[in-house]
């Protein structure tokens, strides 16, 4: 029996049509496109999740934790909006904790949904 999709995926979209998570992705390598794109799938199948796999930030945000090719590890910032996981903001991690500014920005995103 399949599984049923629990969130669908949407790239948040600016005002000028930008989708800066779709862009984002298309500047990592085949590899680790394909690895990001697979944890983002095991949440839209497995949702609610937890870690390691997905950490709550704020309220009505969270991060998709992945690991990418060479020991590098990616997030992918998103919310929930009308049932669907709104991708708001992808980067790689340099650092241990996540840059505020990072964080900011997918928070203004949420607020511009």
């Amino acid at each position: 029996m399949e599984r049923e999709v629990a969130l669908n995926a949407k790239f948040w979209v600016s005002q000028s049509g930008n989708e800066p998570v779709r862009e984002w992705l298309l500047d990592l390598s085949r590899d680790d496109r394909r690895l990001v794109g697979q944890t983002i799938m095991t949440v839209q199948y497995r949702w609610p999740l937890g870690m390691p796999t997905v950490r709550k930030m704020e309220a009505d945000l969270w991060e998709v934790r992945c690991h990418l090719t060479d020991g590098k590890i990616a997030r992918v910032l998103f919310t929930i909006f009308e049932g669907d996981m709104v991708l708001l903001h992808g980067f790689v991690k340099k650092s241990q904790k996540t840059p505020k500014d990072d964080l900011h920005l997918a928070i203004r995103r949420m607020g511009n949904g």
